[in-house]
């Protein structure tokens, strides 16, 4: 997930993508309409309606501030972070690689939560210290505000289910207990994916029954927390099957590509393999830069066929170019793969490309790691 470059913290990359602006509106409008004049009724309109985005932002911060711990306690674990990107449903701390030992990832789990409990309880300790038996006024109701929310989001983040960090804290857990990795992964997915069924039928039942929009957001939470678990549960059965394989070993070497200035009409008329849906594409000096699938182009029937093929390409994340030497576990770690509409390019030292890897390819060389067929016979 990409976003919009803000400013970095200890070294890490802050991001925000779009949808965070929509989280803070929607704040805004909870805030100013509903939580200050609950907590302090006698406050002017125009006073709340002035205070609402400030308390917005402070919540934002605070969800950074919970990444953070995550990513500051795992860049001391040797763990490498790439960005935090702040979006519609919180903070994503991006990790190049995952810790190989449970009791690091426990740690780096734990900071998070422990770091939002912190906040709420610091907060609220402040507004006792100061409130001396006085009405809590426009500050204080929204910084009562911050310091319950805070301690939600800790308590909502401890669930035992992937991917939230309580999911994390289960799998690593019976991880130490059992030293199997993908049967405590599995147990966590699995949680995830339960718990996002719960969210989304208690979201249709306050939205049928209360008629209450807000429903809608513990849907949208239920379907990424059922989608998420099952993106995490794939990528431990991967990582579990495939163990030590490098991209070598998984890629398509020499795989057909599409050059930048080609139009779509000859793209879809120069004979494409049947066994990929999605192609690289590469400029004059075989460099990768961008992936057209056969996927997004089917559903824009609208598009023009002497269109570039490059102007209806996407382009490669950092993390999708890759050496042939680098582990499939690392790759597993830093890259999601949907079928179809995805793929890692890997490039040689003068960045040209020499194969790609799709999900056809992880599916595949799973598939021959579980019947026990050298992974490195397929490409």
């Amino acid at each position: 997930m990409r976003g919009i470059p803000l400013f970095r913290i200890a070294g890490i990359r802050i991001e925000a993508h779009w949808t965070a602006l929509v989280t803070a509106v929607l704040l805004t409008v909870m805030l100013g309409g509903a939580v200050i004049p609950q907590l302090a009724p006698d406050v002017d309109q125009v006073e709340r309606w002035l205070i609402a985005p400030i308390g917005a932002i402070g919540f934002l911060a605070t969800l950074l501030a919970h990444e953070l711990a995550h990513s500051v306690t795992a860049r001391r674990a040797g763990v490498h972070i790439d960005r935090i990107t702040l979006w519609l449903l919180g903070g994503v701390s991006e990790m190049h690689n995952e810790p190989d030992d449970p009791r690091t990832d426990l740690r780096i789990a734990l900071a998070g939560p422990a770091t939002s409990i912190a906040i709420g309880v610091g907060l609220f300790a402040a507004i006792a210290a100061v409130s001396s038996g006085f009405s809590l006024g426009l500050i204080g109701a929204v910084v009562g505000w911050l310091a319950a929310t805070n301690v939600v989001l800790a308590v909502f983040n401890l669930l035992p289910a992937m991917p939230l960090d309580g999911g994390r804290v289960l799998r690593d857990i019976i991880w130490i207990r059992t030293g199997d990795q993908l049967r405590a992964a599995s147990i966590a997915a699995r949680g995830g994916r339960y718990l996002g069924v719960g969210l989304i039928a208690l979201g249709i039942c306050e939205v049928v029954f209360l008629a209450s929009a807000a429903g809608m957001w513990l849907v949208l939470l239920g379907l990424f927390l059922r989608s998420a678990a099952g993106a995490d549960l794939a990528a431990a059965t991967a990582r579990h099957q495939l163990g030590s394989t490098t991209v070598a070993e998984v890629m398509t070497a020499h795989p057909f590509t599409v050059l930048a200035g080609t139009s779509v009409e000859d793209f879809l008329r120069s004979g494409l393999p049947t066994w990929h849906r999605v192609f690289p594409v590469i400029d004059a000096s075989e460099h990768p830069i961008g992936v057209v699938s056969l996927l997004e182009l089917a559903r824009r029937p609208h598009l023009r066929r002497d269109a570039r093929v490059e102007s209806v390409a996407h382009a490669l994340p950092p993390a999708a170019k890759v050496t042939a030497d680098t582990p499939m576990t690392t790759l597993l770690s830093t890259v999601l793969l949907r079928p179809g509409l995805d793929l890692v390019a890997v490039v040689d030292d003068a960045n040209r490309l020499i194969g790609v890897v799709t999900a056809t390819d992880l599916v595949t060389a799973s598939a021959r790691s579980a019947l026990g067929i050298p992974v490195s016979h397929m490409s």
